[in-house]
């Protein structure tokens, strides 16, 4: 799917799931962009390749579909289940991937026999399923065996010491409202290009969107779905699980690709 660019007023008109989407041809279409002010792109990273191409199997032929994992269902183990990993992927996101192609379906349908009845209904349905499938492919890969053994690039720790502080606070923040999402949601790890620093969001319904323009960098799934067979009713346990297999590499390539998205496109 090609996917115009976006001007800086463009990406802070949309949300947060839409800016993703949007923004995928410059973010990860695999263009030898050059350093932000004050990001390291790092060329060399063993990551590189990787967050270059996350959504590229994401859509085909007009079609959403379902990515592969980056790594085996084992993995992630001990943190994470090779059991709740294969049903998480291979049902619950399927079930996302399906319900956007549906909905596709239904709003082609509509255009060609010019019976918009049913829009409002598809639109609602493609809103819920297109940002469970963006988010999805963002959370497979903000996790990594092993995790970053507890280190963060540098660049990537410069910006969480001007955004939240110091490195820790900003760890702290992000589990804390990961964990006292209402109901089912997510916590957000996302860089606002207006105040040009990270902040860290509950996104309490994946289709209500929080910030406008904001770009996930690293997203946590607290759906119950995510975590129950392990974990059962301890969300905290989950989200201190994640935490040690949170992708810090994979954060500040997004970081990097969103701010120099939009200093190419300003």
């Amino acid at each position: 799917m090609a996917i115009m660019p976006v001007s800086r007023r463009q990406v802070l008109k949309l949300g947060c799931a839409g800016a993703a989407a949007a923004m995928v041809d410059k973010l990860w279409a695999g263009e030898q962009a050059k350093p932000a002010k004050g990001v390291n792109l790092n060329k060399e990273s063993s990551m590189a390749s990787q967050n270059n191409d996350i959504f590229k199997d994401a859509f085909e032929n007009g079609k959403y579909k379902l990515p592969a994992l980056p790594y085996d269902y084992k993995a992630l183990e001990p943190f994470y289940d090779e059991q709740t990993l294969r049903l998480h992927h291979d049902k619950h996101h399927a079930a996302y991937v399906a319900g956007a192609n549906m909905a596709l379906d239904k709003l082609e349908n509509a255009r060609k026999n010019n019976d918009f009845a049913a829009v409002k209904a598809a639109s609602k349905d493609l809103a819920f399923n297109g940002s469970g499938h963006v988010l999805h492919t963002i959370f497979w890969h903000s996790m990594k065996p092993g995790g970053n053994n507890g280190q963060m690039p540098a660049e990537f720790k410069d910006a969480f010491k001007e955004s939240f502080g110091s490195v820790d606070a900003g760890l702290a923040q992000f589990s804390a409202a990961t964990k006292v999402v209402e109901a089912s949601g997510w916590g957000v790890l996302a860089f606002e290009p207006v105040s040009d620093k990270l902040v860290i969001l509950q996104c309490e319904k994946h289709q209500d969107l929080t910030i406008w323009g904001v770009t996930p960098l690293l997203v946590c799934d607290v759906w119950e779905h995510a975590y129950y067979l392990k974990y059962q009713n301890a969300r905290p346990d989950w989200v201190d699980a994640f935490m040690k297999i949170a992708n810090w590499d994979f954060a500040a390539q997004r970081l990097a690709g969103a701010k120099q998205s939009l200093a190419t496109a300003s």
